[in-house]
């Protein structure tokens, strides 16, 4: 075990990941501002993407928005068109999203090593 740290830093980096999954947990924040990097900007291409119930990936669409990691663009010029945006402040959670990603993949091989 690593060495012991204070309770007011143990306090502090609780309330740090509480604030981060409040902001990016659940199943599918990540998944979709992963889907808005890769391009896919309209909510059925998104839905579609990361299969996804309408009504969940609007509530989801609406959470992000108000944490600031997208925005709604809406283009009147017949047809109407709805898109959503990445905000710069979504570059934030690079370093995250490369971690997990990472992470992942090793856990993944982990397992299979443990497995077989």
């Amino acid at each position: 075990m690593k060495g012991a740290i204070s309770k007011e830093v143990c306090q502090k980096r609780l309330k740090g990941i509480d604030d981060a999954l409040y902001a990016i947990g659940g199943k599918w924040r990540l998944k979709i501002i992963i889907a808005l990097r890769e391009g896919y900007t309209r909510f059925n291409e998104i839905q579609r993407t990361i299969g996804i119930s309408a009504k969940m990936l609007s509530i989801e669409l609406k959470e992000l928005e108000l944490n600031g990691f997208l925005k709604r663009e809406v283009h009147t010029g017949p047809p109407v068109v709805v898109e959503y945006k990445l905000t710069e402040y979504s570059d934030t959670l690079e370093g995250v999203l490369q971690a997990l990603s990472d992470w992942g993949e090793n856990h993944r091989e982990k397992i299979r090593r443990e497995r077989s």
